[in-house]
């Protein structure tokens, strides 16, 4: 993984020639100088911006101190590449038509706007061809569970999901609209979203904390007759089937004949063992922090019983090493650190092991070399990537083309099924099981498989999306 950049602007006294002794501590602190850049000079000293990639950003503050400690140097200011690219936020506005005079200004807005607002309130309907509706979704969250970082708030999160929107438009095309609601509870959350909903054609609920996000979404779906689709967990899910269909593929062996075990009971796990079961996985076992799910304990939530009477057929009992003995395919989506070489090495032959802990797995790929015979993780720097950008754009492209009332499971296996297919047999391997998100076919062809889905299933309003302007479709 590249180290992030730094950019420390240096005062320099040219009396005192400190440049090269700040270098030099660039280096003790790990820093490699990648650029150096003359800046705003003035009077009898000048200044110096020296991008440094630093393999421990950790130490920035602490190189501060070291270059203000060199005679004849101060850091003025330092800059990190990241913050930078954030300046003023990542999204904004565009027009779609431009208002250029008075006949423009009166079509646009008053009297003309006047007519279509009246039609749309006779017809509701309208407003998927007169409104932004058509192709809008809102990126919903509290802020309660923030990447990996935890509870950040409803401005904390706010970055997140406007890089959401930028992916949801660089990839399908949609307008994508950040929505961090400072409310706490499930019903709030609920009743604020389904206040705002009138306006999108899907809801994106993100990074909302587990038991909540079940519950939130469970209402939303039915409260609405849009999309209401949790990327943390659907998005996960897809991806991670679609993944281990190929990764089957590559081993030899056949869903409904495999055992896989799941670590994790949270949104993403609890996703993933759904979308397992609907695919027809011979059978799965589902392990929290405590052990393996069963129904017999007492300390389950509504969705960890649910989990655990649906589940481990084979009656396994313990923790994650016993569920591991025997084991097919291991998914992680839990906590760095938590499987072992010789917990891989229990498993059945050639084992699929997708670690996607981020950005420590529940395993590194080093660790069991020669073991697993699939590796997959979140990360960009290894091979196969899990990545929920596979998923979600073609998803809501696909459902909203379709004008769907609802997104499915069905609809969710068959974006799995369509995503597998994009990695051609001729170009299946163990360390090629997934596409990249840069792939220009994936959008077109996950949105093509949910669209079919969503008619099959019967949540469809259109067969298909009608692209001309006009008052029907």
């Amino acid at each position: 993984m590249e180290a992030p950049k730094v950019i420390f602007r240096v005062e320099i006294d040219p009396a005192l020639s400190p440049l090269m002794t700040v270098l030099a501590r660039i280096g003790e602190f790990g820093g490699e100088v990648v650029a150096l850049d003359a800046g705003q000079g003035g009077g009898a000293r000048a200044t110096r911006d020296i991008t440094v990639a630093m393999a421990h950003p950790e130490r920035v503050d602490a190189l501060r101190s070291a270059i203000d400690a060199v005679p004849g140097a101060r850091v003025v200011a330092v800059s990190d590449h990241v913050f930078l690219a954030h300046l003023g936020g990542k999204i904004g506005i565009a027009l779609k038509r431009e208002v250029r005079n008075r006949e423009d200004l009166a079509t646009v807005y008053t009297p003309g706007v006047g007519r279509v607002c009246e039609a749309i309130a006779r017809d509701p309907d309208l407003a998927y061809n007169l409104t932004m509706k058509r192709n809008s979704v809102a990126i919903v969250t509290d802020g309660s569970a923030v990447l990996g970082l935890g509870h950040l708030g409803p401005k904390g999160a706010l970055p997140v999901m406007e890089g959401k929107a930028m992916l949801f438009k660089r990839f399908a095309d949609i307008d994508a609209f950040p929505v961090c609601l400072d409310v706490h509870g499930v019903e709030e959350i609920v009743t604020v979203t389904a206040a705002i909903a009138p306006q999108f054609g899907g809801i994106n609920l993100e990074d909302i904390a587990a038991p909540a996000c079940f519950e939130i979404e469970e209402e939303l779906r039915r409260r609405l007759d849009i999309p209401v689709f949790h990327d943390d967990q659907h998005g996960t899910a897809i991806v991670v089937l679609a993944a281990l269909n190929n990764a089957l593929r590559v081993v030899g062996k056949e869903l409904s004949r495999v055992r896989a075990v799941v670590s994790g009971a949270g949104a993403a796990g609890v996703a993933v063992t759904k979308i397992l079961l609907a695919a027809g996985i011979g059978d799965v076992v589902v392990c929290d922090r405590h052990g393996v799910l069963a129904p017999e304990r007492a300390d389950l939530t509504d969705t960890k019983r649910w989990v655990a009477e649906h589940t481990n057929r084979s009656g396994v009992r313990g923790g994650l090493a016993q569920a591991l003995r025997g084991a097919d395919v291991f998914v992680g989506v839990s906590a760095p650190g938590l499987v072992h070489r010789e917990d891989v090495a229990a498993m059945a032959a050639r084992p699929v092991v997708f670690a996607l802990a981020n950005p420590v797995p529940e395993v590194m790929p080093e660790e069991v070399m020669g073991i697993a015979a699939v590796m997959a993780t979140g990360r960009s720097d290894f091979p196969n990537q899990v990545n929920n950008a596979l998923a979600f754009p073609g998803v809501f492209r696909g459902a909203l083309d379709s004008r769907a009332r609802a997104i499915t499971d069905g609809m969710n296996v068959a974006a799995a099924g369509a995503l597998a297919a994009v990695v051609g047999a001729d170009q299946l391997s163990e360390e090629y099981i997934i596409p990249s998100v840069f792939q220009p076919e994936v959008v077109d062809r996950v949105a093509a498989a949910v669209r079919e889905a969503a008619v099959r299933d019967g949540v469809a309003r259109v067969a298909r999306e009608v692209r001309a302007t006009g008052l029907s479709g």
